[in-house]
């Protein structure tokens, strides 16, 4: 099997005196009914193929499955509902056994119909895939036998078997999408096969999730997960303290360190594949000029922004690929210097030398401190006469606007941050700067078109030979860099709080979690956790 890098998950392993429970003597205490965690934003959507968003992505893989997955901690493709798979010698054609045994939530089959089902359903238009470059190579899908399918490829992709790991091209339930019909985004009752099934989603406020009694692997140790939408950090880690959760995603950035001190809690932390970025709408007035957005790179002191308002939780971006990424080329060292009298000598080229009026839109509660520092931000480009209106909304409302096309958008400028759970930098690169990826097709909101660059990133992705993928993802991330569709800014790290009772929490890079069993090797699919 092919190692492809560590995806994203948080392993964790609770004691019984987590929820406050009966104080029995270590190894006799209770198990808890549910698990609580406290997250930044709600979702916007449930449906697996519609996901935007890695917070929500975590959620949604509690419920639904893939055909493989990426090993946790070695990153190599291993079986989930797929028990193993052929590719042909032109590779051009999968052919995968299923799982045997496997029903759906709603006590339907998992089989070949099923799968081709999912994969087909990918490439409908009344599907809102962003991302539907994942299945862009898929030629046609057959159901050889009930549990055998074979997946025809229109180009050699040497992407696609770790594709097929991701969120969104999860298999559903056939007959639970036709049922649910428009409800199945928010509801999407009897979908999945997963360890756990929908229950209720509050808006703003929780989703719910239950114990799938018919898990094919071993069975889920809590009754309930539920996650707790809490958009401000102080108070998730309010939360924390006081008990009321278990886990919360990215406290307060300035009470890190303090944090690492206290008995109360443990602090996890580690660097993340998640470049965070101003996107500027290329399309739009001034920024349709590359020396205006080169003048904002310029404009803006990363390192100040990094060590004040962050407290040195990133590293300063220096390509618009991360460095844990496979293809990964360091652009410049140090990334775009802080000049203001450069960004002052490009604007005035530009025929801007009194500057001009921006919008700019920033979420709240989804990167770690994302409003103080656009706030950081616009008071530094007010240094080079722009004037950016700082505007935040609810991250809903937000992945909404990043979707609207450009005919209706409101983007000017907006705070973004974009990561790919597996560690390779086609997804980063072609999910962002391909033209194909413009929204509401995808998730590329500088609306960026270079046709050279859209060459690379389609022969890097048909490129089997490793050395000439590589020169090829280096050729485009130059280009992209010195185009400016963004404000680099820097690669965060990633962390999460929990009670000090919480044992075996392991981070790895791409900001998603799940529970597998520890100290022993765990078999991809098993949702479980030990107690002391």
């Amino acid at each position: 099997m092919r190692r492809l890098g560590v995806p994203l998950w948080v392993v964790a392993g609770l004691v019984a005196a987590l929820l406050g429970g009966a104080q029995d003597p270590v190894g006799a205490q209770a198990v808890p009914r549910q698990l609580r965690i406290a997250i930044g934003i709600d979702a916007d959507r449930l449906d697996p193929a519609e996901q935007t968003t890695t917070t929500v992505a975590n959620i949604v893989d509690y419920m639904f499955e893939t055909l493989v997955d990426l090993h946790p901690t070695k990153g190599t493709i291993v079986p989930k509902l797929a028990t193993r798979w052929q590719v042909s010698r032109d590779g051009l054609t999968y052919t995968f056994t299923l799982r045997r045994g496997v029903r759906f939530h709603d006590g339907t089959p998992l089989n070949a119909e099923a799968v081709k089902f999912s994969l087909e359903r990918l490439k409908d238009p009344k599907v809102a895939m962003a991302l539907r470059f994942l299945v862009a190579p898929v030629q046609a899908v057959e159901a050889v036998r009930e549990d055998t399918v074979r997946i025809r490829l229109n180009r050699v992709t040497p992407t696609f078997l770790s594709d097929l790991s991701t969120t969104q091209l999860a298999i559903v339930s056939p007959a639970a999408v036709q049922r649910a019909g428009d409800r199945w985004r928010s509801a999407p009752v009897g979908g999945g096969t997963g360890p756990y099934m929908f229950k209720e989603w509050r808006r703003g406020d929780s989703i719910l999730l239950e114990r799938n009694p018919n898990y094919w692997g071993k069975k889920p140790l809590f009754d309930e997960i539920l996650f707790r939408v809490v958009p401000d950090a102080g108070t998730r880690l309010t939360q924390v303290l006081a008990g009321d959760v278990h886990m919360a995603m990215l406290p307060p950035a300035p009470d890190v360190k303090g944090l690492r001190r206290n008995p109360q809690v443990k602090v996890v932390e580690a660097a993340s594949d998640r470049v965070i970025f101003v996107a500027m709408n290329t399309q739009w007035g001034p920024f349709k000029d590359v020396r205006v957005r080169q003048a904002m790179n310029y404009a803006i002191n990363k390192k100040a922004i990094l060590a004040s308002v962050l407290f040195d939780l990133g590293t300063v971006a220096d390509s618009p690929c991360p460095p844990m990424m496979f293809g990964y080329h360091k652009v410049r060292e140090g990334g775009w210097p802080y000049s203001p009298p450069r960004a002052k000598e490009l604007l005035a080229q530009a025929g801007y030398k009194d500057g001009f009026e921006v919008n700019f839109f920033t979420p709240t509660g989804r990167y770690i401190q994302d409003f103080q520092f656009a706030q950081a931000i616009a008071g530094q480009l007010r240094n080079v006469g722009v004037r950016a209106n700082v505007t935040t909304m609810d991250w809903p409302s937000y992945v909404a606007m990043i979707q609207t096309p450009l005919e209706r958008t409101r983007i000017q400028m907006l705070v973004l941050g974009w990561a790919w759970p597996v560690l390779d930098c086609d997804g980063v690169l072609y999910g962002q700067f391909h033209s194909s990826s413009h929204p509401p097709r995808g998730l590329g909101p500088a609306f960026y078109s270079n046709p050279r660059v859209d060459q690379l990133l389609d022969q890097q992705r048909q490129e089997a030979n490793v050395e000439r993928r590589k020169a090829l993802l280096k050729e485009a991330q130059e280009l992209i860099w010195n185009d400016a569709p963004w404000i680099w800014l820097w690669s965060q790290k990633w962390y999460v709080v929990t009670n000090r009772n919480l044992e075996g929490v392991l981070i790895h890079p791409i900001e998603k979690w799940t529970a597998l069993c520890e100290p022993q090797e765990p078999a991809v699919g098993h949702h479980c956790v030990n107690w002391r």
